[in-house]
């Protein structure tokens, strides 16, 4: 039977930040080091155990997370190598709820890049325990020392090494257990110096060490686990590790760091789970405890053409194995653990059981989603973790089959792809019966396109979406129409008078029945409401929905005889066109969020091309990268903004977007709108 002593074993920690640290051969070279490889593979070459994926292989970078497993003086390590790119996303973030330790790799040449700023700070909004890896310490021309003053600058005083580089980064020295009085020399700073430094940061968490260290000078490293272990929850130690994962200095003591110093399931924050809908959702604890009832979380899904449909789970209460019933959040129906898996890359092999704090896998089975909650007490629904807060992705393409039948296809393998992650989205816009596939950027819908054509076989052709403008009105205005036809026999009536008035931006569309005396019959008025719906689905002035709106039916006529549904639907749809070009009606454009990280020399061309594009800036701030400018612009004038910003930049620049609001569209804009529409109303 597991016990406590199982769960203080067992380690889990994530690799992220920037795409140019060097995570995969850092993973590569942990495996190493530890003994569950015989030599290290090499990202160039596509023989690591986390970039096994074909495509991986030929862009030489991670295009989604890879589970890994080790074992180190007794611990069992659990392992997450994360893409560093920003368009991955939707595969990095999730990798924090299922670990205790989130590990930000930096370059020693590159410094701290914005995406390891963006990670540590949802590292610290998830509360988890923040580790800093400097990797390619060996490298010509580094400056440890400035490195180490600019991580404190940019994430605070509490970033402090465990250990040291020596002898120019060839090897690393411990700092935390060595008190420094036979140490060997460093590249910077001194063994005695960083130990003070560490201890005077550990004890100050807890009042009985603070006393002892003020009278005695000094506390025994080995006394301090358990104030330690508090000063990692609450984010008031950081450590610093060095390594370099080409050479392998510094990894034994970063393996060293992992096992003796880096939380266990039971010492760590405890996950985000909430029990409840909505407002009234409350925090709810997990407890890891592997005689307890079993709560887990899906952070990962896999869609193998193969091995069918993998859900990859962190077990955070409980104890799972083969035969175990579970419920996918509040499903009422069970489903049964056939098999379960442990993952390394790309390999699963059986294992008989899953602890609190282990990542395991389950396939086959079509009820597993992202974020869902398995559980194994069917009182027990109605538990989520927190969500994340993923960007909005904004980077749209139109995509249909080159091949005539097989949309079905194409629309069943691009649901299993955006099932794998959350930062895609697929949309159908029925006002131009496009399938629309939304992306963080180019290289993310990029990788989507090559995974569609390599892995799935599936030919697609592809061209920009149109921006998804809305129209509205802007005053009360009332409208009319009379349908009648007579084609012998019973022919079609229909009378309507409506009004329409604006709402608040935001506000969406309502339906007011304000006929009185059975003008329109009671069953009648669902076709109203159907043709209402239709001539603001279709637009009016552009060919956008409608939006921002209500509309009152006051009055209308019927026929005993020729009042069909029919003939109110159409009456409906043209009395809302009739009032809605009285109603002095706009055009809405999308409003994205732009940030723009770039060296500071090149932001008076970024802010001065962004006001070509009618964009407005509203500030600047200090970033890894030199600067950011922040400013809000139409969505429409940033298309392929990306090559724009390589030009002003020199390839330096990098942007994110995020949808912010509509507004209305200038006069001449929505005048060409409009008569790109005209044809098409006519035809």
């Amino acid at each position: 039977m597991p016990t406590q002593a199982d769960i203080a074993t067992l380690r889990t920690l994530a690799l992220v930040g920037p795409a140019t640290a060097g995570k995969t051969t850092l993973a590569e070279a942990l495996l190493w080091k530890s003994g569950a490889i015989p030599t290290p593979g090499s990202v160039e070459r596509g023989s690591t155990v986390a970039d096994a994926d074909p495509l991986e292989k030929r862009a030489q970078r991670s295009l989604g997370s890879s589970i890994l497993g080790l074992h180190h003086r007794g611990v069992h390590i659990h392992l997450i190598d994360t893409p560093g790119a920003a368009d991955f996303l939707g595969h990095s973030l999730p990798a924090l709820e299922a670990v205790e330790t989130a590990a930000i790799v930096l370059n020693a040449g590159t410094g701290v890049e914005p995406m390891a700023v963006r990670m540590m700070q949802w590292a610290a909004q998830r509360e988890r325990d923040r580790i800093i890896v400097v990797n390619r310490i060996d490298a010509p021309g580094v400056d440890l020392a400035g490195l180490v003053a600019a991580i404190q600058s940019a994430f605070g005083r509490e970033c402090l090494p465990v250990n040291l580089p020596a002898q120019g980064g060839t090897r690393v020295q411990d700092c935390f257990f060595d008190r420094g009085q036979d140490a060997p020399a460093t590249d910077f700073s001194s063994v005695a110096a960083a130990h003070r430094a560490l201890v005077e940061q550990v004890v100050e968490v807890d009042a009985g060490f603070v006393e002892r260290y003020l009278s005695d000078g000094d506390v025994d490293a080995t006394e301090l686990h358990t104030p330690l272990e508090q000063a990692l929850r609450e984010g008031h130690l950081v450590p610093i590790c060095f390594v370099c994962a080409r050479t392998g200095a510094g990894v034994p003591e970063l393996l060293d760091v992992i096992t003796r110093l880096l939380p266990d399931p039971g010492e760590a924050n405890p996950p985000a789970f909430l029990r409840g809908e909505g407002e009234g959702a409350k925090p709810m604890q997990a407890v890891p405890d592997p005689a307890r009832h079993v709560l887990a979380h899906v952070f990962k899904i896999t869609q193998d053409p193969y091995v069918g449909k993998m859900g990859v789970m962190r077990v955070h209460q409980g104890t799972v194995v083969p035969g175990t019933q579970l419920y996918v959040g509040d499903a009422r129906r069970p489903f049964k653990v056939a098999h379960l898996y442990a993952l390394q890359g790309r390999e699963f092999r059986e294992i008989p059981r899953a602890l609190p704090g282990d990542l395991c896998a389950v396939a086959k089975v079509e009820e597993l989603h992202f974020d869902a909650v398995l559980h194994d007490a069917p009182e027990d629904d109605h538990i989520h973790l927190r969500p994340l807060e993923f960007p909005v992705p904004v980077h749209g393409l139109a995509i249909e089959p080159k091949r005539r039948g097989d949309e079905q296809r194409l629309h069943e393998i691009l649901h299993k792809l955006v099932s794998e992650d959350p930062c895609l989205r697929l949309e159908h816009v029925a006002s131009t019966n496009e399938s629309v596939v939304y992306g963080l950027g180019e290289l993310h819908l990029r990788t989507l396109l090559d995974r569609l054509v390599e892995v799935h076989k599936c030919e697609v052709d592809t061209r920009p979406p149109r921006i998804a403008y809305r129209e509205t009105v802007t005053a009360a205005a009332e409208g009319h129409h009379r349908h009648k036809k007579q084609t012998g026999g019973a022919g079609q009536f229909g009378e309507v008078f409506l009004r329409v008035e604006p709402l608040p931006r935001g506000a969406g569309f309502e339906f007011v029945d304000q006929v009185r005396g059975g003008a329109i019959p009671y069953n009648l008025m669902p076709a109203v409401e159907k043709g209402v719906r239709q001539a603001l689905e279709a637009g009016v002035v552009a060919g956008y929905p409608l939006v921002d709106l209500r509309v009152v039916v006051v009055d209308g006529k019927h026929h005993p005889v020729d009042s069909k549904e029919i003939a109110f639907i159409t009456a409906a749809r043209k009395a809302v066109a009739a009032a809605v070009q009285a109603a002095r009606p706009s055009v809405l454009e999308p409003i994205v969020n732009v940030e723009i990280a770039a060296p500071e020399q090149h932001v008076g061309d970024i802010t001065g091309d962004l006001a070509t594009r009618r964009g407005q800036v509203s500030g600047t701030a200090a970033s890894a990268a030199g600067m950011a400018v922040l400013a809000q612009a139409p969505l429409s004038e940033l298309a392929s903004y990306q090559s724009r910003l390589n030009a002003l930049t020199g390839g330096q620049g990098r942007y994110t977007l995020a949808f912010s609001h509509y507004e209305p569209v200038p006069p001449a804009v929505q005048a060409q709108l409009a008569a790109r529409y005209k044809p098409q109303g006519e035809a």
